[in-house]
């Protein structure tokens, strides 16, 4: 019956099945937390079924996509946004990279107050942390809500990575905290990305 029939199409978040039944293939990714294998990309859904000497019995589900794709944020990924708006708890960003890949799609990310940082998170100044077209390293935590992706800047490693002064100047960091304009010696406070160790 399935003869020339498309295969279904899903979007990202959309459940593909167990881990225990199937594997993630291309596209698709398995959540820990609850052992379930979902889509990473929007496209259609193929069953690749083991081969006969296999080990592992399980198929295969991936998700090709039904137009080019670029690189897509999954959770556990290391992405490179731009911030596009602060609020009081949480942060805006459009999402630029995943690791060394640019994205073809726009992809949203939100940064919220609590996964700023690790330490002193009821004391987190969202202004004081970034400001608009900062950009900033963060780890995808999870696929949130309507298509924007949760994003955390809590580890050292990550949070802002290159902002502009009220002077027009790249800043450069002077602690975890600070960053110094070059041209009028003003600091700015942000949530800043430890280079280096």
């Amino acid at each position: 019956m399935q003869e020339g029939k498309e295969p279904p199409l899903v979007t990202p978040g959309e459940v593909l099945g167990r881990a225990s039944d199937v594997k993630p293939g291309i596209g698709a990714y398995v959540a820990s937390h609850n052992d379930t294998v979902y889509a990473s990309l929007t496209g259609f859904l193929r069953t690749i079924s083991p081969s006969a000497d296999s080990p592992d019995q399980r198929p295969t589900v991936e998700v090709t996509g039904h137009k080019a794709h670029g690189a897509v944020p999954v959770p556990g990924s290391v992405v490179i946004a731009r911030v596009t708006k602060v609020m009081a708890r949480m942060a805006s960003a459009d999402i630029m990279c995943v690791g060394p890949k640019n994205v073809q799609e726009k992809f949203t990310g939100t940064i919220r107050q609590q996964d700023v940082r690790a330490t002193e998170i009821d004391k987190v100044d969202m202004h004081l942390s970034f400001r608009p077209g900062d950009i900033v390293r963060a780890l995808v935590l999870s696929l949130g809500d309507a298509r924007a992706y949760y994003l955390s800047t809590a580890k050292n490693e990550l949070g802002v990575v290159s902002a502009e002064s009220t002077a027009g100047a790249t800043m450069v960091p002077v602690s975890w905290t600070e960053m110094q304009c070059p041209l009028t010696g003003q600091i700015e406070q942000r949530k800043v990305a430890k280079v280096g160790s």
